[in-house]
This record gives C-alpha cells, structure tokens and sequence, in this order.
C-alpha cells in the first residue's frame, strides 16, 4: 500500500509541475517586421490594402499550390473576407478580414483559423513615407494562448516562426513591387 500512494504521488507530482509552471508563462505574443521598398508610399499601400494580392508575397499563401481560395466582399475595403482550404496542417483552414482602414497608413485584419486549431488574432499592415520614393512596411502579427496551453510558449520560439515567414513575405513584397 505505502508503494502505491508513493506512485500516486510521484504522478500527482509530475502532473502538478507543468501545470503549476504554466501560471508563470506568458500567454500574449506579439510580432513585428518591417521593410523598405523603394516606391512611393500611396503605391505601397494601395497595393497591400488588397488582401489578393498576397498571393503575390505572402508565404502562406504560397504554401500550397492546391489550395482553394475563396472571397467575399470588396477587396480593400473593410468587410473584406479572402478564406483559405488546405489539407496541410501547416496552412489548414482559415480566413482574414479587413477589420478597418486608415487610408494611406494602416489596414488592420482578422484572421479567423478553423484547422488544424481554432483562433482568431489580429494582424496589421502600415506604410510610411521614408521619402517621396521610398516606404517603410510594417507586417505585425499577434495572439493568445489560454491556459495551460500557454506552456508552450516556452518550447516556441514565436517571434522566430511567424518573424521570419513575415520576413519572407516582405521581401517578396520588395521584389514584387519593385520590378
């Protein structure tokens, strides 16, 4: 009997450490990269400001050539819905809106994800004129995990993850307006 509540308790043990430490995670990350393009800044924004046309640099929206894409709305305006439909787990299932627009300088986005998870986050894009011919973008990104989930945190690098695939995408954004 003493072997067993020993076991009992070694396992309450095991199981109380990961829960107890998840109090002390954070659950709120938030992530940011920005780029220069060497165009003026009302062609920036009217560009990123249509939700398509990240199929031009979006990594994600890149990931699976059999995707299916679908939309709603008027593309650039708040309301705006582009949904997404992958069987890979690294896409999965989702959809962005335009949640609102300050014309010429931020467009702010939902993104809605359906599989293989549930969440919705928000999500952001803002041009700066550097000069007449220059903008700096800014691709933010942020979200929240509930508790215990957000023991994760500590094993995912977020910043790293979604950073460098908005970093990709801004560079593809570079390339593709610049040309």
């Amino acid at each position: 009997m003493k072997t067993l509540k020993k076991i009992v308790i070694v396992i309450l043990v095991i199981i109380a450490i990961p829960l107890v430490t998840a109090l002390f995670v954070k659950k709120d990350y938030a992530v940011e990269r920005e780029i220069t393009i060497d165009k003026p800044k009302t062609v920036v924004f009217d560009y990123v400001k249509l939700l398509k046309n990240q199929d031009h640099y979006s990594k994600w929206a890149t990931m699976d050539p059999a995707m299916i894409k679908t939309y709603r709305g008027t593309d650039g305006t708040v309301g705006f819905v582009s949904k997404w439909e992958s069987k890979m787990d690294d896409v999965g299932v989702g959809e962005q809106e335009i949640k609102k627009i300050a014309e010429g300088e931020r467009i702010d986005f939902e993104l809605r994800f359906f599989k293989p998870f549930e969440a919705t986050e928000p999500a952001f894009m803002t041009t700066e004129a550097v000069t007449d011919n220059q903008t700096k973008v800014k691709w933010g990104f942020s979200g929240h995990m509930n508790y215990p989930l957000n023991l994760m945190m500590l094993f995912m690098d977020f910043e790293k993850m979604i950073g460098d695939d908005l970093q990709t995408g801004l560079n593809k954004l570079k390339i593709e307006l610049e040309k």
